[in-house]
């Protein structure tokens, strides 16, 4: 499978999980490339390309990593299917930035997952209650399940930040 499958698995696999969290052991994915991985992956710019920068805080527990998949469409968000960036970026502390390069003007939402133990899928208890944190763009709050595009939804036109915290 080569690292463009990887990714694209692993991203679908991270928007199943946050939309249906009951899977079995065995339908673990992959961790997604770091920020680095992916930017190489993806070859030359986008023309009037900017930069999307989310800084992560307030973690209960600064270990394992951070699983994003960053959608470009309602349709992409709602459904599981790819998105147009992948990245897991690595917890080593109280605070963690990440920086995506080249990302087109447009509305854009974002599905993260709180890998605590690394394992690369979201753990949940026997009722297939997720217990490792997850998030949306602009801290949106699902109601009974994930948070909606309209909430999550945001633009880029420009340098854009986004600060998700998770408590």
């Amino acid at each position: 499978m080569t690292r463009s499958n990887t990714t694209i698995s692993a991203v679908i696999g991270l928007a199943l999980l946050i939309h249906t969290p009951r899977l079995a052991a065995e339908d673990a994915v992959p961790p997604a490339p770091t920020v680095a991985q992916a930017d190489a992956e993806r070859g030359s710019p986008v023309a009037g390309a900017t930069t999307l920068q989310i800084n992560f805080t307030r973690f209960a527990s600064p270990t394992g990593q951070i699983m994003l998949a960053l959608f470009d469409s309602k349709d992409a968000y709602d459904s599981g299917k790819a998105p147009v960036r992948a990245i897991a970026i690595a917890v080593t502390g109280d605070t963690v930035t990440a920086t995506i390069a080249d990302v087109a003007p447009g509305r854009y939402g974002f599905k993260i997952l709180h890998d605590v133990n690394a394992d690369g899928k979201m753990n949940t208890n026997p009722f297939g209650m997720p217990i490792e944190p997850f998030a949306f763009s602009n801290n949106a709050v699902g109601n009974m399940g994930p948070a909606t595009w309209d909430a999550a939804a945001f633009e880029i036109a420009g340098p854009t930040v986004q600060t998700i915290s998770f408590r």
